[in-house]
């Protein structure tokens, strides 16, 4: 049987209407409309013939296969705000559909997919929450951070009807390789006419969390000598950030939030609170730019009384993927294949220093991501099954004359 591209598209057409907002796509960790998306992706895995479970991190897991050794195929299922069809969805379709497309075929090892509960860090501020549950990092310090409404990661598990004390059993135990579809979400591979892209290595990222504190006070009566204005503070330094990133090749920094308190037009800002999102594939170069800025704030809240405090959300050293599978990845899409470095933040690199681990890139048209006009093309989504069929193919050869 061969991966069928028009079901793959279909599928992911319908996960988009599965969501928490009206009028968009929007699923965090562990919402209702999670719940709701993995009631349908299981009818598809067990429709391919897997039974299906759920740990304790809320992923979604379809297993097929008596053998002990596993090949896991993963991606998420949760968005960002307003979010496109494809980005993680689109990984975790795929997998199904390849899984589907060897159900015929003798393999000397079992297949496992995933869908991860829970990439985004949307409702946490912290990502990988399911991916981190198979490789046993849900530490106490994870599982007590809190969301807006003051809800624990521990209490948002009880609540869905789960249980942190079975979080040792969603580690994996037996998988020997781990593959991972994902939309490039970036422009490169359409810049070059390249419809798939093998990657070797996805940049380390640092995020964290600054909130600058003055003073507030009457925005008419206040003479511009005499404020502790912490938005001034914070405006002087996200422009800081920019013009470092761009002196630094390679280096991207993102000030992506902004919040304000108390946030009315006419009242000088007492407290900023934004995001600082830094990466790079050299970690030398990513953790001397992060010192760096979090100089420059200090800095600039010093010549206006302006207190400065930092939050670390991550720390991610960049992570290699392994190279025998990104070679056997390579020969299944092709020896010329298009090999590039991720800027984007994966399940695969959490898995990756526990794992041997590869991932395919999809073109994305428009370089857009994170966007409800994200789109992937037909013919590039059957050329990435073909890929991923053959790329088993390959995996079962070598595992069978190893």
């Amino acid at each position: 049987m061969s991966a069928d591209a028009q079901r793959v598209m279909e599928r992911c057409s319908a996960l988009a209407s599965v969501t928490d907002v009206a009028g968009e796509t929007t699923r965090t960790f562990l919402s209702p409309a999670m719940a709701r998306a993995n009631a349908v992706v299981g009818e598809w895995m067990q429709a391919a013939g897997m039974s299906i479970r759920m740990d304790a991190a809320g992923n979604l897991r379809g297993h097929r296969g008596e053998a002990a050794k596993t090949l896991v195929m993963a991606s998420h299922l949760d968005t960002v705000p307003n979010a496109g069809a494809y980005d993680g969805i689109l990984g975790v379709v795929m997998a199904i559909e390849v899984a589907e497309a060897m159900r015929e075929t003798a393999l000397p090892f079992s297949i496992e997919v995933i869908g991860f509960s829970e990439e985004e860090g949307v409702r946490f501020g912290v990502p990988f929450i399911g991916s981190r549950a198979l490789v046993g990092t849900c530490d106490d310090v994870l599982l007590a951070t809190k969301d807006a409404d003051g809800v624990t990661v521990r209490e948002a598990i009880a609540a869905y009807g789960l249980s942190c004390d079975a979080l040792p059993e969603a580690m994996l135990q037996d998988a020997f390789a781990y593959l991972e579809f994902h939309i490039e979400q970036g422009p490169v591979l359409e810049a070059e006419g390249c419809a798939l892209g093998v990657v070797e290595a996805i940049a380390g990222q640092s995020r964290y969390v600054l909130t600058f504190t003055g003073k507030a006070n009457h925005a008419g009566t206040t003479p511009m000598k005499l404020r502790q204005d912490a938005m001034s503070a914070a405006a002087e330094w996200i422009v800081a950030a920019e013009a470092l990133a761009q002196e630094k090749g390679g280096l991207v920094a993102t000030v992506g939030s902004v919040s304000t308190i108390p946030g009315a037009g006419n009242v000088i800002a007492g407290e900023v609170r934004v995001t600082l999102d830094v990466r790079s594939a050299k970690d030398k170069v990513r953790r001397e730019a992060v010192s760096a800025l979090l100089a420059k704030a200090e800095a600039c809240g010093l010549g206006r009384g302006v207190r400065v405090e930092t939050k670390l959300r991550m720390d991610q050293t960049a992570v290699a993927m392994d190279a025998s599978l990104t070679a056997t990845l390579t020969k299944a899409v092709g020896d010329d294949a298009r090999r590039m470095i991720s800027g984007a933040g994966h399940d695969a690199m959490i898995v990756a220093p526990h794992i041997p681990s590869a991932m395919l890139f999809l073109r994305s048209p428009g370089g857009l991501s994170h966007h409800p006009d994200e789109s992937v093309l037909m013919d590039d989504v059957q050329a990435g099954l073909d890929a991923g069929v053959r790329f088993v193919e390959l995996l079962a050869v070598k595992e069978n004359n190893a």
